[in-house]
């Protein structure tokens, strides 16, 4: 029964070799990472109930707390009071069910997590996929090491702008008060008032391109990688079904394990479904982030490029045509600071 789907699958399976040494499993500090990621996914009990009996009991051990009263509390009618308490009832009952739920397949999951660690299991991987992934997490930590680098820089030459600005101002306050070196401290007065225009229409350029950046990297690329996580859990929940259905169907044929089995094939085909759904979601938006990326970066570089330039050549009227040409504008007098652009 199940090679037939085996056979059709478009992903291999590819089984992990070790050395069975069971102390590498101490030393891989990636597992308890993992199990805690699997354990995430519990289900939200936002409802409190009082179970007697122990786990697994009938309905009758389920005693509700909206049904708790003290003794100088006001008792309904018996009609609406069993009514109540059958749907408090109901409500812990699918609680209970999905907990058992949750519990088997966090358990299923566990197992097949440590049998890959292990090396004792097989675990299904795309190899084309898993290279574009490798690739993403790369591509990210670089492009935040950029992203870094150009915040330290606006710091640094707002800080620089700013004194600037304060030594212009000293400059034209002595040339007014010292007769004798008017002329010295006037053009000096606006030199550094010239400067600092200019170096605060730098700071709007490498602001526009730091806050780009930001969004592509903290928004962009990581909607990217939560797709991935779903489809990396996708994967585990897929091949710890896919391993249960391969253990049932070496066993015994008897109309018991038959049926085991046949629920078994369900899960496994309603998780493979999942887990080839969202393979094709990665798919496509790696394939659109690389293309975004590719735009956005064309454009920033481009724009740190020509304002650089400008900026250090003296060119004004340059620095100036490059912000309208990318649509940047500065904020209005009196703004808070910093006194740069953002993207209108």
């Amino acid at each position: 029964m199940t090679d037939g789907i085996m056979s059709k699958a478009a992903t291999m399976e590819i089984p992990i070799s070790s050395n069975g040494d069971t102390g590498a499993l101490a030393e891989d500090d990636g597992l308890e990472q993992d199990l805690q990621q699997v354990m995430v996914s519990g289900p939200n009990l936002n409802e409190t109930s009082i179970v007697s009996g122990g786990y697994g009991g009938t309905a009758e051990g389920i005693i509700p707390t909206s049904s708790i009263k003290g003794p100088n509390m006001h008792h309904s009618s018996s009609s609406s009071s069993m009514t109540a308490e059958e749907t408090t009832r109901g409500v812990a009952v699918e609680k209970i069910e999905a907990v058992r739920k949750w519990s088997l397949n966090t358990y299923k999951c566990t197992k097949q997590m440590i049998s890959e660690r292990f090396g004792r299991g097989s675990r299904t991987v795309d190899l084309e996929l898993e290279a574009q992934i490798e690739l993403l997490r790369d591509t990210k930590r670089k492009y935040e090491n950029v992203l870094r680098l150009a915040q330290a820089l606006v710091n640094h030459f707002y800080n620089m702008v700013q004194t600037q600005h304060s030594l212009g101002d000293t400059f034209a306050d002595l040339s007014q008060k010292s007769p004798e070196l008017r002329d010295e401290f006037g053009y000096n007065a606006e030199t550094q008032k010239l400067l600092c225009k200019n170096g605060e229409t730098l700071l709007g350029a490498i602001n526009f391109f730091v806050s780009s950046i930001n969004t592509l990297v903290n928004k962009t690329m990581e909607d990217t990688l939560m797709t991935i996580k779903m489809y990396e859990n996708a994967r585990l929940e897929f091949d710890a079904y896919r391993s249960d259905l391969e253990e049932l169907s070496l066993g015994p044929r008897d109309a018991v394990a038959m049926a085991r089995i046949d629920a078994a094939q369900q899960q496994y085909q309603v998780h493979k479904e999942k887990y080839e759904r969202l393979r094709s979601d990665v798919t496509i938006k790696l394939k659109f982030l690389e293309e975004n990326k590719v735009k956005v970066m064309h454009k920033q570089l481009l724009l740190f490029h020509n304002a650089i330039s400008a900026y250090f050549a003296g060119n004004q009227q340059q620095l100036e045509q490059t912000l309208k040409q990318f649509n940047v504008k500065l904020r209005p007098p009196g703004a808070d600071k910093p006194s740069w652009l953002e993207e209108q």
